[in-house]
């Protein structure tokens, strides 16, 4: 990661936060913009610059470009669209959720996501309110799955249920206690 610095957003970041974010979404996701996933991007500041438990950290390069985010907020995976099980063991409030981890592509494969991640981790070590940290992710993304798996473990595939194959993959991080 030379030449990069990790650190909480400021409202200055924001654009170009959104902008990794707007990026991703349509490129690699191959979604866009639908609203009713991707409102907090929009108004990351309203989704987690304000709320205290939320976060917004940013890779900044030398030039002062965002180059790449990761976000948490405080709302556990909602039912539906996900399984009953998963949103009563990831409810909201003592449940980090892990959102928006994106890097540029010129910037991938240096370590930035695990860093972004690590800061997340902490963060939510901190707070002292949560006690999961989870996320989930479309295996479809090259690199995804392999990456979360390196980090946590996987608690659902949704590509193996039988009764709504999706193609998700929903994970646990640890979260580590502060000293």
């Amino acid at each position: 990661m030379h030449s990069l610095s990790i650190r909480a957003a400021t409202p200055t970041d924001l654009d170009g936060a959104r902008s990794v974010m707007l990026d991703t979404v349509y490129r690699d996701f191959g979604t866009g913009y639908v609203p009713r996933w991707h409102a907090d991007i929009v108004d990351p500041a309203g989704a987690y610059l304000v709320p205290v438990r939320h976060a917004l950290f940013v890779a900044v390069d030398r030039a002062g470009e965002v180059v790449g985010t990761g976000a948490l907020d405080a709302r556990g995976p909602a039912w539906p669209p996900n399984p009953r099980w998963l949103a009563e063991r990831y409810p909201s409030g003592p449940t980090a959720q892990l959102r928006r981890v994106y890097v540029r592509p010129a910037h991938r494969r240096r370590g930035i996501a695990r860093e972004l991640v690590e800061r997340l981790v902490e963060f939510a070590a901190a707070d002292g309110g949560y006690r999961a940290v989870y996320l989930h992710t479309d295996p479809a993304v090259p690199g995804a799955e392999a990456f979360w798996r390196s980090l946590g473990k996987p608690v659902h595939d949704e590509r193996t249920d039988p009764e709504r194959p999706q193609r998700l993959v929903h994970f646990e991080l640890p979260v580590r206690s502060e000293p």
